[in-house]
């Protein structure tokens, strides 16, 4: 009777390592991510509006205005594009709103200051708004070509 215990329980035994060297064989070990590699878009589910922003931002500076905020270049930061007493500048926060940097963003291949591209766009002057009215005009006023010269006599 004792031999025959044993050689059944021996049998189980084999029958629940065989199982379970199935299940290990046929299903391999996967690793579990949130999100697949690059196949979702980080600003889909992380948001930042103009208050948060400001909010985060007034820490560093209290005269700072948020003037709007895009997706950056880089995939993992927000632009923001701000005004401090007049001038217009860019920083940049990351998604998980921890961290915030302010200076140039280069590419390393063709050594491109996006920043400073940023800037002059933020910063252009849309020359048909500017009043001609009392404008002392030299040339022809129907030229293509026009160039406006600011002069102050004091």
């Amino acid at each position: 009777m004792m031999i025959y215990v044993s050689i059944k329980i021996m049998s189980l035994r084999i029958k629940y390592y065989t199982f379970i060297l199935a299940i290990l064989i046929f299903n391999p070990f996967n690793f579990a991510y949130g999100f697949q590699p690059k196949s979702q878009n980080c600003i889909k589910c992380h948001t930042l509006n103009k208050e948060e922003a400001l909010l985060l931002i007034k820490n560093f500076n209290q005269n700072v205005k948020v003037i709007n905020i895009k997706k950056g270049t880089v995939s993992y930061l927000w632009e923001i594009e701000i005004e401090i007493n007049g001038k217009k500048g860019i920083i940049y926060m990351d998604l998980s709103k921890k961290h915030i940097f302010e200076g140039s963003l280069m590419t390393i291949q063709d050594k491109k200051n996006i920043t400073q591209d940023r800037l002059t766009d933020i910063n252009r002057i849309d020359v048909s708004k500017i009043p001609l009215n009392d404008a002392l005009v030299l040339g022809s006023k129907n030229a293509k070509k026009k160039i406006i010269v600011f002069d102050d006599p004091d």
